[in-house]
């Protein structure tokens, strides 16, 4: 219970401690009273949190854990996973960033074939990067306040670093079709899948427009994997596999349909490989 509590407690304190620093860097008068008792709700709210983190920490120490496990397992405890996995997808589309200015790619084995997806999405994100380079520009020219200038100008161009580090992370981690015929479908630094190749049963050409976000899973055992609204690989697979979508909710598939730039090759390759593998009559 005392998690629950401290978990609410942040999810109210942060965006209140948040409305009050754009108050006062706009100007905004604050009663002092509202002042104090805000930083004073929010320095327990981070005394609350300190005390069971270390409780936490210390009961997985006395366990045996390790000091970085116990450490890990704490932060685990008292911090969403919704939140954890926003922030890891952050950093490795970061990561992802510096490996397309290298001219990199992500866990592509020798061999294997690299499948971009990238295609109908190409235009509308360097539109949105656009769109992300005049907003910093015109902002920057119109509020007069330095302090919410500054702020806001490094809002801005950390959204434009986000925008590019998305497109960037889907360029850098392609679908993988191995030479075993397994295969490797992800969305950039927010979705991977693996399949092994005994699981793979068939692949065929079939274009499809699914409604909905990029993953969308489906209740007869169908996970659409979408590009700009579309899908053009449909794979079958022996038996369901598990995947776990970007905010960590879970689920099984049986049928997985997926964006591939040359849904042909990618077809072929996987029919070329499972053809490999099996064992002659």
């Amino acid at each position: 219970m005392s998690t629950r509590i401290a978990r609410a407690a942040v999810w109210v304190a942060l965006p209140g401690e948040a409305a009050l620093l754009v108050c006062a860097v706009a100007g905004v008068r604050v009663p002092a009273a509202v002042f104090v008792v805000a930083e004073t709700l929010v320095g327990a709210v981070l005394a609350l949190e300190s005390a069971l983190s270390w409780r936490r920490y210390a009961a997985r120490r006395r366990a045996g854990d390790r000091r970085r496990d116990a450490v890990r397992e704490a932060v685990r405890a008292l911090v969403p996973t919704a939140a954890r996995r926003l922030a890891a997808h952050e950093v490795r589309a970061l990561r992802s960033l510096g490996l397309w200015v290298l001219r990199r790619r992500h866990q592509v084995p020798d061999g294997a074939l690299a499948v971009a997806y990238t295609g109908p999405q190409t235009a509308l994100m360097y539109g949105m990067l656009f769109v992300c380079v005049v907003e910093t520009v015109l902002l920057a020219l119109v509020i007069p306040w330095p302090l919410v200038h500054a702020v806001l100008l490094v809002v801005d161009v950390y959204g434009v670093v986000l925008v590019l580090a998305l497109h960037a992370s889907c360029v850098v981690r392609p679908h993988v079709v191995g030479t075993d015929g397994s295969l490797r479908i992800r969305y950039g630094a927010l979705f991977d899948l693996r399949v092994p190749g005994s699981a793979v049963a068939s692949a065929r050409v079939e274009r499809r427009s699914p409604d909905g976000g990029p993953v969308r899973p489906g209740g007869d055992g169908v996970l659409d994997l979408a590009v700009g609204g579309q899908t053009t690989v449909t794979v079958e697979l022996t038996r369901p596999v598990e995947f776990v979508r970007p905010l960590g909710r879970r689920g099984f598939a049986r049928t997985l349909r997926f964006h591939a730039d040359d849904p042909r090759a990618t077809v072929a390759a996987l029919t070329r490989a499972r053809t490999h593998a099996s064992p002659p009559a």
